[in-house]
């Protein structure tokens, strides 16, 4: 059986998760294209539906089958691939860190914030701690994470109850005033902090920082974009003082 019509009930709440209100409210969100929502499967995460036009069925076990009409009109994508899944938002009760992580204070662009999930999940950052940021499981912020989402753990919270979990780990603070983060020899085990895109991190954080580092640059540039700035420092923190 094709759903064809665009008032079918699993429709309209597919339609309803491009709100994040719905999203926290229902804590699901969507997943889109053949590549992702093959990743996310055999990531283990908790799939709820999967629905795909004709012609995808024989690729996903008991997919929900729907007309090309009705799968656009749910798709957050400007050319569709004709597949996407309803996938449980895992509840992470907030812990401390198993190793080094990321805390993202106030990322605002979604594009960003995949980014750095996308690079931390290369990098081996497993746990990531985000204080007033935009939503890690819209559909930008997913897509831009290029599957990293499913593999690492996202914590979210006030600024008071991740400080709390994160009582003990050294903070790293990304910041022009920093020492030059080629030269900086990090802890064993610490907590890169990253910023918002155009205020940089907030007091409260800043305050607490054991280390603050910077990224060198010509006097013709006055800031990196966050999401290049993270990996820089990410990869520069983790991999250095293995050489």
């Amino acid at each position: 059986m094709v759903i064809t019509s665009k008032s079918n009930p699993l429709i309209k709440e597919i339609s309803k998760l491009a709100d994040k209100k719905y999203r926290r409210l229902c804590g699901k969100y969507v997943v889109e294209g053949v590549k992702p929502v093959k990743e996310c499967i055999a990531a283990g995460c908790k799939i709820l539906n999967i629905i795909c036009v004709e012609g995808l069925e024989s690729e996903f076990e008991n997919a929900v089958i729907v007309s090309r009409a009705v799968f656009e009109s749910i798709s957050s994508e400007v050319t569709p691939q004709g597949v996407l899944a309803v996938v449980e938002i895992p509840q992470n009760g907030l812990n401390p860190p198993e190793g080094s992580c990321i805390l993202l204070d106030c990322l605002q662009d979604p594009g960003n914030l995949g980014a750095v999930i996308r690079t931390a999940n290369a990098a081996g950052y497993g746990e990531i701690y985000l204080i007033n940021c935009t939503d890690p499981y819209s559909p930008k912020a997913v897509r831009a994470s290029m599957s990293g989402i499913f593999f690492v753990k996202v914590y979210q919270g006030t600024r008071e109850e991740i400080l709390e979990a994160l009582s003990g780990v050294p903070l790293i603070c990304a910041d022009m005033d920093g020492e030059d983060i080629f030269s900086f020899k990090p802890p064993e085990k610490f907590c890169l902090c990253i910023g918002n895109e155009g205020n940089g991190i907030s007091d409260g954080i800043m305050d607490g920082a054991q280390f603050k580092v910077k990224i060198p640059m010509r006097d013709t540039c006055e800031s990196l974009n966050a999401a290049v700035s993270a990996g820089i420092v990410m990869y520069q923190l983790k991999y250095d003082k293995k050489r």
